[in-house]
């Protein structure tokens, strides 16, 4: 049996949380181990940043102290949407974050880790490094101008099988 659920919500910052525990929610039933949810939660973290702040520029929430908050530059620049996207089969989840925004010039370069289009913003460039360590499968489609779909796949209960196992 397939479970699925979708949330829309605002490219907001504020809103980076409220989908990490959606996903943790949505995953509960499972059992996952804490190393589990972390790694979910981080994941799902990551992406849904990376289409606030690159996707759609929307920088409130980002900056540093004395950044582009205070001068006025860390307005929403777009009022764009974030779409989440998760089912289940079985112990195998599949998390999609989506976005409209203005897409990746070079996916494979953005991958690279260090890489960061914001280094004002004191970023790491390390999200899309962390989304593949921590998930099963990572997939990134963009097209300039039109938006990103980060595509990741994670098998709940895995590490607690292998150890009873072992």
């Amino acid at each position: 049996m397939r479970n699925e659920m979708e949330i829309i919500f605002d490219a907001l910052s504020d809103n980076e949380g409220f989908a990490r525990v959606a996903v943790a929610a949505f995953i509960t039933h499972l059992n996952p181990t804490m190393e589990e949810m972390a790694d979910i939660k981080t994941a799902v973290s990551e992406a849904v940043t990376n289409s606030i702040i690159h996707g759609y520029e929307n920088l409130r929430g980002y900056g540093r102290p004395g950044g582009p908050e205070e001068d006025g530059a860390g307005d929403t620049a777009n009022p764009g949407k974030v779409r989440l996207r998760c089912a289940l089969e079985k112990n195998i989840l599949h998390i999609e974050v989506i976005d409209n925004g203005k897409g990746i010039e070079d996916v494979e370069r953005a991958m690279e880790p260090l890489y960061t289009t914001k280094p004002q913003l004191e970023r790491s460039g390390m999200g899309f490094a962390f989304m593949e360590a921590f998930m099963d499968d990572l997939e990134v489609e963009s097209t300039p101008g039109q938006g990103t779909k980060v595509r990741m796949i994670k098998k709940i209960g895995v590490g607690g099988w292998i150890e009873h196992q072992c």
